[in-house]
């Protein structure tokens, strides 16, 4: 090993849930690292171009989502361009462009995500890729194994956080995981001078393959791997170039009134694996009580929907010493269209930095965490954990 570096809590993945998580270890007075594989944070939502900040509220007037996804909502707009629509709290059946969110420019949201996670001082290592997990004689994760300019060198944590979107350390550390079918596709912004543009004026988001409820022509993925992740955006571009050629032979448009501005710098996958967790959340669960609730969502696709989500879906099974958070926590079906969005990746991000950071103060590993005072100090913090806390 070229280096060894001690923390008390290691994130790994600086997509939303890794930086809610990395905040609210740093926020508990824990000392936390942030590691990333590319140099810029925000995951799906800024390099991915996925930039729709989808609701916190259920379509009829009622928040449901709060603390530092709320937080993260208005940052967004810190930088650049966006509104969150008037009157979302006085609406009834809503459709999702009227409800509590907002369209964000992904660079301007980048540099706000930067700047919140110095202030709380979270030590950021960008461009650094995870190798290897280790995991003693008691399936505890002790230390993981990064690589960056600097060589291969261990990062030893009390807690680990998963935040990677495909559970890498969980995987790596010999977990067990779901996976389900993904849908190719690509999401780019682009200049049309003929189109007033969703970002700004004439800036759209182009959006290709697969709409958001998975009916495609193109061809479908299970799991991951190098060459799936090398054709899957390779495809995806040609994908925009057939409709950059097609906009071109027909006269619509020309090189100069229709080009792209930004392509994604990451695959575009929606799920890729589910880490098995003490519980997992299932299709039709919306409006289910959990007593181990540690916050609330809301489907972005049908208006009165809302989900509890256990805490038992971010532990998982086999590995201590380790949480999950945002788009690889437990669940499967339909519940993880629910869970694989940026809410809930806010949400399970500040909820596992939350738990992480009171099991290394009480020296245990958070599968042994009372989840009653977790849920005392999740609502210190203003979080509804039940349906009835919301009145639905």
């Amino acid at each position: 090993m070229d280096f060894e570096k001690n923390y008390e809590v290691a994130v790994v993945g600086g997509g939303i849930a890794g930086v809610a998580a990395a905040l609210a270890s740093a926020r508990a007075g824990r000392k936390t690292v942030l590691l990333e594989k590319t140099v810029l944070l925000g995951g799906l939502a800024t390099t991915g171009l996925v930039y729709i900040y989808l609701p916190l509220c259920d379509g009829n007037g009622t928040q449901v989502t709060f603390g530092i996804c709320e937080e993260l909502i208005k940052l967004s707009l810190k930088y650049g361009p966006g509104d969150i629509p008037t009157g979302w709290n006085n609406k009834k059946n809503a459709p999702e462009a009227q409800r509590y969110r907002c369209i964000f420019s992904p660079a301007s949201f980048m540099l706000a995500l930067d700047e919140v996670l110095q202030e709380a001082g979270v030590d950021i290592w960008l461009d650094t890729l995870l190798c290897d997990a280790k995991v003693n004689s008691e399936n505890r994760l002790e230390t993981i194994e990064v690589e960056n300019e600097s060589g291969r060198g261990k990062i030893n944590a009390d807690c680990f956080i998963d935040a990677s979107g495909s559970g890498i350390v969980a995987r790596r550390a010999g977990a067990s995981c779901s996976d389900e079918i993904n849908y190719l596709s690509i999401w780019a912004l682009e200049y049309n001078k003929h189109n007033p543009g969703n970002l700004q004026e004439n800036i759209n988001m182009y959006h290709g393959g697969c709409t958001s409820f998975g009916k495609t022509d193109h061809e479908t993925i299970r799991g991951i791997s190098g060459r799936k992740v090398s054709n899957f955006m390779l495809d995806g571009r040609k994908i925009l170039r057939k409709h950059y050629q097609e906009k071109y032979a027909s006269g619509e448009a020309d090189r100069k009134s229709l080009f792209s501005l930004k392509l994604p710098a990451m695959p575009q996958f929606r799920k890729i694996f589910a880490v098995d967790g003490m519980e997992t959340l299932k299709s039709n669960q919306h409006a289910t009580f959990f007593e181990s609730s540690i916050g609330l969502v809301a489907d972005w696709r049908k208006a009165g929907y809302v989900w509890e989500i256990p805490y038992g879906t971010l532990v998982p099974k086999k590995i201590k010493g380790l949480l999950t958070a945002g788009r690889c926590i437990s669940s499967i079906g339909d519940a993880w269209e629910i869970t694989r969005v940026i809410p809930t990746a806010a949400l399970t991000g500040e909820v596992a930095g939350t738990a992480a950071a009171m099991s290394v103060e009480q020296g245990i590993t958070p599968d042994k965490l009372n989840i009653s005072a977790l849920q005392t100090k999740l609502k210190s913090a203003g979080f509804p954990l039940h349906l009835q806390d919301v009145g639905l």
